[in-house]
């Protein structure tokens, strides 16, 4: 069967767009926003933003590990801007840059508030770079519960529970906590504080009778920090990029490259914000209610 040429010219025109797009696609330096701002062909620091609250941490261990496996990013720099949240999320992200490290150079970079969960991230990284006002600190943890019981009697609703066990209900909102159960909260939170203390002591090389010393939940401004050796050094998120820079070896210019966003169709993308909307209002409730968590709460 004879090739035709105009057929075969179009088939080879669709291949070489496609790779064309494809390469141009992976080299794009991309905005906050997640857009392709320009092409780079340079040098590129990779940025993973931790922002708000921590309460999950799969996107943003993802994102570390996307950008540990890409040759193309020399360094890393974690913005971070948060006041800290779930004890096992802080750790989990903790734990992927500690991974990360193995690889790349990586830069915590504090924006206006980096305590509790945030200071503990970022003392993974291999400096901290704050600006002098930055809010960081609050090495604590902190357990809430609400009690409800005089409410429920003014309403007139009583609270039955059936249990299996002593402490099954430890904590409940309908009824005072028993001097016991809140030893054993304590000794809980104890034990996750010392977690906490072990890290700065660890990651900070400082001696642990001065972490203990200022561990009591107070934050500091970034300059404060840099006096007690909780940071490194001050500047903004450019000052941060350039040590990255630094430590990777390099002097030269670079480009700043932000995880890319997912492309969801538009039933995908109607469904996800209907679905988000609503387990952020769920989540504020439930989030309040109960959990132990490394948290700046002003």
């Amino acid at each position: 069967m004879r090739k035709h040429p105009v057929i075969w010219g179009m088939v080879l025109l669709v291949v070489v767009g496609l790779v064309s797009y494809a390469f141009f696609y992976k080299a794009g330096v991309q905005s906050v926003s997640g857009k392709t701002k320009k092409f780079s062909f340079g040098d590129k620091i990779g940025v993973v933003n931790v922002h708000g609250v921590i309460s999950d941490s799969f996107e943003i261990t993802q994102n570390l590990e996307e950008f540990g496996n890409d040759d193309s990013i020399l360094a890393v720099v974690l913005r971070i801007d948060s006041p800290g949240g779930g004890v096992a999320a802080s750790q989990e992200i903790y734990d992927a840059v500690l991974e990360l490290k193995k690889k790349k150079k990586v830069v915590a970079s504090m924006g206006s508030v980096a305590a509790s969960g945030g200071l503990l991230i970022a003392c993974a990284a291999d400096r901290i770079v704050a600006n002098p006002g930055t809010i960081t600190g609050s090495i604590s943890a902190i357990m809430q519960f609400a009690n409800i019981e005089e409410l429920l009697k003014k309403v007139g609703v009583k609270s039955s529970v059936v249990k299996s066990g002593q402490y099954k209900d430890i904590g409940s909102p309908t009824r005072e906590m028993t001097q016991e159960e809140r030893q054993i909260i304590q000794e809980l939170v104890d034990d996750i504080f010392d977690q906490f203390v072990d890290v700065i002591v660890k990651d900070r090389n400082l001696p642990r009778e001065q972490v203990v010393a200022m561990a009591d939940g107070r934050v500091f401004t970034g300059r404060k920090a840099l006096d007690l050796g909780l940071v490194d050094q001050l500047g903004d998120m450019g000052s941060a990029a350039r040590l990255a820079s630094e430590l990777a070896g390099k002097t030269g210019e670079y480009d700043l490259v932000f995880p890319r966003k997912k492309r969801p169709s538009v039933f995908d993308f109607m469904l996800e914000s209907a679905m988000n909307s609503i387990a952020r209002s769920v989540q504020r409730v439930a989030y309040d209610a109960s959990g132990v968590r490394y948290l700046y709460q002003p």
